[in-house]
């Protein structure tokens, strides 16, 4: 039998974390004076209490783990993270169902932002900072995934950012750990400078902590039913640079601190996503003014901010964009699938892998106009070969796949169209707000019947984890020998 201690004893380690975290809502709630204090500590005792069993009796000289087991890992890291994350949730003052509590862990976690939670004023102080620091933690979760565990799996192409590279001389740093280290700092830092910039802004210190720690996380989680609705335009601003900060990949950062400003600039995805994210806002602008939509605020602000939300899979909202007609609603449910940069905090398909898919086709049509010459696909100056070509046009077509799926699921459970397709879409994308007048972006999934929260959270957790790090445990040859 295979020796599995090695995955219980970090499974340990991060359920001691989510024990610790627990603290700090309950000191929240304890000087508030509300009860719920309580609740936090006692799911933290039981949080904690798992978590030292599972070291105690793991510890010693662990053996590495294996590529099976790192799949393994990831999944169970993730869904054991969010079964004791949602204990606060199921029985705090909100008194919320497993299954409510568990779709928004599972939602925090992920940094989707999808929320059951109606009425978000009249909720607890420790329940709205456990939400926002379980969006934190899920950021740097998975940005620490997405440098270390995914080019190590070959998942989704994500091998094109290996950072052990043979060539020596394109290394940050030298080891991985030390990478992830170098990014945790970077991250306390950008989460410093957000909380600052929300305060100066006009923000109270708790709402400046809140949103500072779900902008970072690209996670979109609020503390207001209205959401950045709530809040003057400058906030809104400040809002809009770091969504669009955090979708950059936070390596890429450190190259700036090395003072290598041309490896920034010249990166190709980093290019792409910003003039991305400009074009849709102007295209979005340009539609408001010349159908005289009205909007909370600057039309060119109220376009951006909502525009860099989704595309960043943040989903804060500032207004009601389902009501802005047909071409903001094609437009904003098209942005739900793109995504941000790899190796950063958003989601979606990612930008470098829709450049690769362009870059595909484009090859392929030059070879069906010219049969006896040679191609070959570049991608930042480097030779992309083509077992990265492959691994991520199978993962557009797993993810287009799962998307379709979990429509169907959700519309055999009664939800009509729009509200499938675009739940679908804001799970698996990890984006939050859907389309329409129930989980739309002034709406909560609240309504939806519990067969489909689970559905869902089971997208949240695919999307999140790049697909195939958790279909790859149904195939039965995954656990033969």
């Amino acid at each position: 039998m295979r020796d599995n201690r090695t995955i219980f004893f970090i499974l340990g380690l991060l359920l001691s974390a989510v024990a610790l975290g627990m603290l700090l809502p309950a000191l929240a709630d304890a000087a508030s004076g509300h009860k719920d204090w309580q609740v936090f500590v006692a799911s933290a005792l039981v949080t904690g209490f798992i978590s030292g069993a599972l070291i105690l009796t793991n510890r010693g000289t662990l053996p590495p783990l294996s590529v099976k087991q790192a799949f393994l890992l990831t999944s169970l890291s993730w869904l054991g993270l969010t079964g004791f994350s949602a204990l606060p949730f199921a029985f705090g003052d909100l008194d919320l169902s497993y299954t409510d509590a568990f779709f928004e862990s599972m939602s925090g976690l992920t940094t989707t932002g999808a929320t059951i939670i109606t009425n978000l004023e009249e909720a607890p102080p420790g329940i709205l900072l456990w939400r926002a620091l379980l969006q934190w933690f899920g950021g740097i979760g998975i940005i620490v995934m997405a440098i270390s565990v995914l080019p190590m799996l070959n998942v989704g192409g994500m091998q094109l950012f290996r950072l052990e590279s043979s060539d020596t001389s394109e290394k940050i740093l030298p080891r991985t750990a030390q990478i992830a280290g170098s990014i945790t700092r970077l991250y306390f830092a950008i989460t410093l400078f957000c909380v600052t910039a929300y305060i100066l802004a006009g923000m109270s210190v708790f709402d400046a902590i809140a949103h500072a720690m779900t902008t970072i996380a690209t996670g979109g989680f609020s503390t207001r039913n209205e959401s950045f609705a709530a809040f003057s335009p400058s906030v809104s601003m400040v809002a809009v640079v770091f969504m669009l900060a955090s979708s950059l990949p936070f390596v890429a950062y450190l190259q700036l601190v090395n003072r290598k400003f041309d490896k920034f600039v010249q990166d190709a995805q980093i290019r792409t996503f910003l003039l991305l994210a400009l074009g849709a806002a102007l295209a979005m602008w340009g539609y408001q003014v010349s159908q005289g939509v009205q909007s909370d605020g600057p039309a060119i602000l109220s376009a951006a901010f909502n525009t860099t939300s989704i595309l960043t899979g943040t989903g804060y909202v500032s207004t009601d964009y389902g009501e802005w007609g047909p071409f903001a609603i094609a437009m904003f449910f098209i942005l739900t699938f793109i995504g941000g940069c790899a190796g950063s905090t958003s989601c979606g398909l990612k930008i470098f892998r829709l450049q690769v898919i362009v870059k595909a086709g484009w090859r392929y049509i030059r070879q069906l106009t010219l049969p006896n010459g040679v191609f070959v696909i570049r991608y930042n100056g480097r030779l992309l070969d083509d077992e990265v070509a492959n691994s991520v046009v199978a993962f557009v077509l797993i993810f287009i796949l799962s998307f379709s799926a979990i429509a169907i699921s959700l519309s055999l459970m009664g939800l009509d169209p729009l509200t499938a397709l675009s739940a679908s879409a804001a799970a698996i994308a990890n984006v939050g707000p859907g389309l329409g007048p129930e989980i739309g972006p002034t709406g909560t999934y609240a309504g939806l019947p519990d067969s489909a929260k689970w559905v869902l959270s089971f997208g949240m957790l695919l999307g999140r984890l790049e697909f195939l790090t958790v279909l790859v445990m149904f195939a039965p040859s995954f656990w033969r020998r």
